[in-house]
């Protein structure tokens, strides 16, 4: 598919963000990783998807070296205030919901595709993590902060902004491929 294709198609599965990525220009940082590992998100150390079950920087660089294009995608919402806990969990629902219905295409358009999220993978209401293996683990959505990715950055890299405004909420996907 073409980056034109790709774009239009993010939008029919109701990203509001879309734009091709060149996969070979991601930077891995130790700094995101040290961020991730002071777990504010609650995920570090309790899923496959995030550190330190998926390894250390060398694994996230040796997995995006195969990778040269991508797809980055967005969910945007305004918010009714700073404290608007019920948009901004919904927020996180739609994303979360788009993103695995576009995944599920972008597997069979890309066999061995691979899906950073926002955030863990919340493909299980509870991990397995540490005591069995991914239930999933192809469809497997890893943190892509725990890959030491700087979000913004990469949003920098792909023409859109990472926060769009005062009083929205954004959630950040990518998928890479080829």
């Amino acid at each position: 598919m073409t980056d034109e294709e790709l774009v239009a198609m993010a939008g029919e599965y109701g990203f509001d963000c879309s734009a091709p990525m060149d996969a070979t220009k991601l930077e891995v940082l130790e700094d995101v990783r040290a961020a991730c590992e002071k777990n504010l998100c609650g995920a570090y150390n309790t899923t496959w998807a995030c550190p330190p079950a998926f390894g250390d920087l060398d694994k996230s660089r040796e997995m995006l070296a195969g990778f040269k294009r991508g797809l980055l995608v967005q969910s945007v919402q305004e918010l009714e205030d700073d404290f608007d806990w019920e948009g901004i969990e919904a927020l996180g629902k739609r994303h979360s919901e788009n993103f695995q219905k576009l995944y599920a295409k972008m597997r069979e358009l890309y066999p061995g595709v691979l899906a950073l999220g926002a955030g863990g993978c919340k493909n299980c209401k509870k991990c397995t993590y540490p005591d069995s293996p991914c239930r999933f683990p192809d469809r497997m959505v890893y943190s892509m902060e725990g890959f030491g990715l700087f979000v913004t950055q990469v949003c920098r890299d792909c023409g859109i902004p990472y926060n769009h405004g005062r009083g929205t909420m954004t959630y950040s996907g990518c998928f890479l491929f080829e």
